[in-house]
């Protein structure tokens, strides 16, 4: 036997057998119903800095209710959330927590910019400000205005549960690798 391949090897059909189909079926079912448990069961840790707390406030009320969405209790731990919404004007010196809390929190874990400061500075341009949350953080959905009305927030996390039901899940989860990891700690200057 030769252990080179011609052209006409690689053609051959594969067969599909009834087992086959029925863990694609279930497989499928699976990752459907994870995605769906994920986008209507978000639990928030919102960092509020600034006066777009107030219209985050607003949205947990009765007149907005969040809870039609899946998303009304707010966790005030990292390690219970995992969408963390940065509400407000991140400066330099908040950089390195915000960082820490979003590293603190379990995967899979997802961030909305909240406000038109946490997702470019707004309108402050000087040195203590950054220039948006994802400078250090990745921000998965943008929610803009200054500041925002809730309606929009409702958008944000419309949007975010629509990336999130349209996900396929892996069956076999992969470790995080060791390059990741030290990417991670280069960051942080560790």
């Amino acid at each position: 036997m030769s252990s080179i391949q011609t052209a006409d090897q690689n053609l051959i059909p594969g067969l599909v057998t009834r087992l086959d189909e029925a863990e694609g079926f279930f497989q499928k079912l699976t990752s459907q119903s994870l995605a769906w448990a994920r986008g209507y069961s978000l639990f928030s840790y919102p960092f509020v800095t600034a006066c777009c707390g107030m219209e985050y406030m607003s949205v947990a009320a009765s007149r907005y209710d969040i809870a039609r969405y899946g998303a009304e209790f707010p966790r005030f731990s990292p390690r219970q959330a995992d969408l963390l919404m940065v509400v407000g004007t991140i400066n330099n010196k908040q950089a390195p927590i915000v960082r820490r809390v979003y590293d603190q929190m379990a995967e899979p874990k997802w961030v909305m910019a909240f406000g038109v400061c946490a997702s470019t500075g707004g309108f402050y341009d000087n040195y203590a400000t950054m220039p948006g949350v994802d400078q250090v953080i990745p921000v998965d959905v943008y929610v803009p205005g200054c500041p925002p009305r809730p309606e929009q927030v409702l958008d944000g996390i419309r949007l975010l549960q629509s990336k999130l039901t349209r996900q396929v899940h892996d069956p076999i989860a992969e470790p995080p690798s060791e390059k990741k990891k030290n990417v991670f700690l280069r960051i942080l200057g560790q």
